[in-house]
């Protein structure tokens, strides 16, 4: 499974924005062609090359494009308040 996490952050307030992405089961109707709904199984993407190429894509379970898994986003923000002195 391919898992990416970005952290963000903003200048004023200390906040940091945690941002999970992670592609879970693929959703590609194979039947679609021939007016049927059948999808092949695969539970979760696995990348069949590396980060930046094309195989990076490509999932090395089911062979479709990373678009086709159902994209789970998980966001996590954690805040730190410092009160203004007078």
């Amino acid at each position: 499974m391919k898992k990416r996490q970005v952290v963000l952050r903003s200048g004023r307030n200390s906040s940091t924005s945690s941002l999970v992405v992670r592609y879970g089961e693929c959703q590609k109707n194979h039947a679609a062609n021939i007016g049927g709904y059948a999808v092949d199984g695969c539970r979760e993407f696995m990348a069949s090359g590396m980060e930046g190429t094309n195989g990076a894509l490509t999932c090395a379970a089911c062979g479709c494009h990373r678009n086709f898994h159902k994209k789970e986003v998980e966001i996590e923000v954690v805040s730190e308040y410092t009160p203004r002195s007078s």
